[in-house]
């Protein structure tokens, strides 16, 4: 018999995770692995040691062991905000008068305001552990930039943050944030590295991208003795670190006895949304149960719905390994007028397999509808989201409608990844009715296609 649920879900503490779960050990399709640019083989430990910590490079290329221990030092600082609540959205569901019950993940109850904490504060561990000075890093919305600047301020590392530059002078507030944790922030692309000079005389006037962010912090890491680079997203390292949503949230559904219908999360670069559904997909891989796992992403960056998966740079300098990703090209750069977040033109490979094997399924939507819901689940459930977590936010709200259409009493869940109180000068276009939507026809993406890595 079902126990009584509670609005919050609060797990005790040695109910958390002891262990990060690599989906990839179950899956029967491998992701492909990077490729060195150069050779078209695959990357060897001794060549991500030269851009990675050796234990984080070790990481990503293990795609065999389950579970992997979690340090205990990361284990305490995750204490301090962790394990994070999972919520019953009662007054959602009222206002919709849907008969759907939802559930979200809340991971925005830490400072730096999401989930990209998880992993910042394990890459700053191993880079400590290995003796280094500091690292690079870059950020789009500025969630993972402000994360890392916090573990590496925890750590007494030095931390060299490269913005996308519409971000940088959108979110001054969340600039200062990194600042106040001692680290520098630089818009990207900028003319303190070579590949940032090369991308600017390409694409004058650019308002960026990760791509541009990512090439510029490599070359910065690679070019300065004791740092190393570390990423928010995409890399199979940082998913595996994520895991601690999914698991948590798996944990506080079967003390409950609440399975989920649909596991619903936001997609640019893949680990939040790997992080949510890990424990879940690594049942449907083992024929366990089954469940509806939708990713959603922007229209205006629709790497899934619309990108082409094959191998591609991970970067736009183009300095990167060879991922095999659904892409939108690496030379694709979203719109100027696209505010929502997940400006990535790839997908994490973990989630480009589980997504062409058939485990997912994806969806774009536009911005104007992702603020709507936003500001819809603001005002009945008391939290501001961030702009990204609020496609999510779109989908879910999509689906209970059409249970309340259909009068089925789906479970929902879906994934809250933090808040949205640096990203007013975006809402604030929303109420004024300046923002637009801005959907990349063929002939826009065909460049990006045209410059894929010929593989032969």
């Amino acid at each position: 018999m079902s126990k009584e649920i509670p609005y919050k879900i609060y797990l005790e503490e040695h109910e958390m995770p002891k262990q990060w779960y690599n989906v990839r050990a179950d899956m029967k399709n491998k992701p492909a692995p990077l490729l060195n640019p150069g050779t078209k083989q695959p990357m060897t430990l001794e060549e991500l040691e030269h851009v990675f910590c050796t234990e984080l490079a070790k990481q990503e290329l293990d795609d065999t062991t389950p579970y992997i221990d979690i340090p205990e030092e990361i284990l305490n600082f995750y204490k301090m905000y962790r394990p994070s609540p999972l919520v019953r959205a009662y007054c959602l569901e009222k206002k919709l008068g849907t008969p759907a019950k939802i559930y979200y993940k809340f991971e925005g109850n830490n400072t730096s305001g999401s989930h990209k904490l998880n992993s910042a504060i394990a890459q700053a561990y191993y880079a400590k552990k290995q003796g280094l000075k500091g690292v690079t890093t870059e950020t789009g919305a500025g969630q993972w930039g402000t994360a890392l600047s916090m573990a590496c301020s925890y750590f007494d590392l030095d931390c060299k943050v490269y913005m996308v530059k519409c971000s940088y002078e959108q979110k001054p507030f969340r600039r200062e944030v990194m600042r106040t944790y001692g680290a520098s922030v630089t818009p990207s692309p900028s003319m303190e590295t070579e590949v940032g000079k090369k991308i600017l005389l390409e694409h004058p006037g650019t308002t960026g991208s990760l791509g541009c962010a990512i090439s510029e912090a490599v070359e910065a890491a690679t070019t300065t003795e004791g740092y190393r680079y570390v990423l928010g997203s995409v890399l199979s390292q940082v998913l595996l670190h994520q895991t601690v949503i999914g698991l948590e949230t798996k944990i506080a559904m079967d003390k409950y006895d609440i399975k989920p219908d649909i596991i619903i999360g936001c997609a640019g670069g893949g680990s939040n949304l790997g992080g949510l559904i890990s424990p879940f997909v690594g049942e449907k891989l083992r024929g366990e149960n089954d469940y509806q796992i939708i990713a959603v992403e922007p229209a205006s960056c629709p790497s899934l719905t619309r990108g082409k998966y094959a191998y591609d740079f991970c970067d736009t300098g183009k300095v990167c390994p060879l991922a095999k990703m659904y892409t939108l090209g690496s030379g694709f750069i979203p719109s100027a007028n696209h505010a929502g977040g997940l400006r990535y033109h790839g997908m994490s490979s973990v989630l480009s397999q589980l997504y062409d094997d058939g485990y997912m399924e994806a969806r774009s939507v536009e911005q104007t509808a992702v603020f709507a819901a936003a500001e819809q689940f603001a005002r009945v459930e008391g939290i501001l989201p961030a702009p990204e977590s609020s496609h999510a936010i779109k989908v879910a709200i999509d689906e209970a409608l059409k249970c309340k259409e259909t009068g089925e009493e789906k479970t929902i869940l879906f994934g809250l990844t933090g808040t949205g109180y640096f990203d007013m000068y975006a809402y604030e276009n929303f109420h004024n009715g300046t923002m637009s939507d801005y959907i990349p026809t063929d002939e826009d993406l065909k460049p990006g296609f045209d410059s894929l890595p010929k593989m032969d």
